[in-house]
């Protein structure tokens, strides 16, 4: 493919091309709403290739990023792209801050921290009082504040970076019931943390589908694992041993190495239904050797990229642009090249 010159862009952006000379090499004089008219014109010609071209911030833009700890693997691979995008940015700095996971209090203190209108704040929110006013008092303190991954409600954010968690959880529910087949059914569910309302939202829509559409398939128990490996191997080991009319499990939130393990272990691998979401790369193992059946994704690269975008025109004063962050059922025959 041939590269766009110059004059196709300038062409495309309605600008001279010694305007567009100066946007793509950074040069001072040119406004910040004609630089981002001709950026876009040059990344919908193709200019920057499979490099995301730096975003033109004003240099006192600072970003916080509060994440949980643990060995959330999705939480690992979206803090990698949020690095591997402020790496790109142009005059702001980015910095990631990880916290206690579940932990209400932890997020709050963190929140404390902050407070500035030329910061912006990004969260994995817990939906908790605490959370909550921390919230307010740091929008107050003129941060703009957005959410991420798991939404809260009545709080003064600017917006939500994310899938609609209620939709994953019926697209999983459909996905068990046609995978079960008619008959009844029993499955088990585990999730991280209902303290977080996207894993709330995904139960709630999962149950919901089985209700409507496949009434005869039954759910055993709902337990917290706190998306630690550990814990998800030993809640999955107690209940393989408790239950052994299990037809399927449904993993809402983090843990599906230690859900894995204890399938593996017990020999059921093969006949269980497994669904749990996030493509890694210990998913992706797990779809090819059939411990998974389906892993319901929700693309890190594009939710940090966006996290970015969003947080640097609130603070710039440009206001919400609508981001999309699509969710993608991946079987063994369509894992995506990364």
């Amino acid at each position: 493919m041939v590269r766009a010159r110059l004059t196709d862009i300038a062409r495309e952006a309605g600008v001279s091309s010694a305007t567009v000379d100066r946007v793509l090499n950074n040069r001072p004089g040119v406004r910040a709403k004609t630089q981002a008219a001709v950026r876009a014109a040059a990344a919908r010609l193709g200019y920057f290739g499979e490099t995301e071209p730096a975003l033109p911030v004003r240099a006192e833009v600072r970003i916080e990023i509060v994440l949980p700890a643990g060995t959330n693997s999705f939480i690992r691979e979206l803090r990698h792209h949020i690095e591997t995008s402020a790496a790109l940015l142009s005059g702001a700095t980015v910095r990631v801050h990880s916290i206690e996971g579940f932990n209400p209090d932890s997020l709050a203190a963190k929140l404390a921290e902050f407070g500035a209108p030329d910061q912006g704040v990004a969260i994995v929110a817990i939906d908790h009082p605490t959370v909550r006013e921390a919230v307010r008092a740091l929008s107050q303190r003129g941060s703009p504040v957005l959410t991420l991954v798991s939404d809260i409600h009545h709080v003064p954010r600017v917006g939500y970076i994310g899938i609609d968690n209620r939709s994953a959880g019926r697209l999983a529910g459909y996905l068990v019931g046609r995978l079960l087949g008619p008959g009844r059914h029993h499955v088990a569910m585990f999730a991280g943390s209902f303290s977080y309302r996207g894993h709330e939202e995904r139960e709630m829509g999962f149950r919901h589908v089985l209700t409507e559409e496949f009434p005869e398939i039954r759910i055993l128990e709902s337990t917290e694992v706190r998306d630690e490996e550990s814990r998800a191997y030993a809640a999955a080991k107690a209940m393989l041993e408790r239950h052994d009319d299990i037809g399927a499990i449904y993993n809402i939130g983090a843990g599906n190495r230690g859900i894995a393990r204890a399938l593996e272990e017990s020999g059921k691998a093969e006949t269980i239904v497994f669904v749990g979401h996030d493509l890694t790369e210990y998913t992706k193992a797990y779809l090819l050797n059939g411990t998974m059946d389906v892993v319901i994704d929700q693309n890190p690269r594009v939710q940090a990229r966006e996290v970015l975008a969003q947080l640097i025109r609130s603070v710039k004063g440009e206001g919400w642009r609508a981001a999309s962050i699509r969710v993608q059922a991946v079987f063994k025959e369509n894992i995506p090249e990364v």
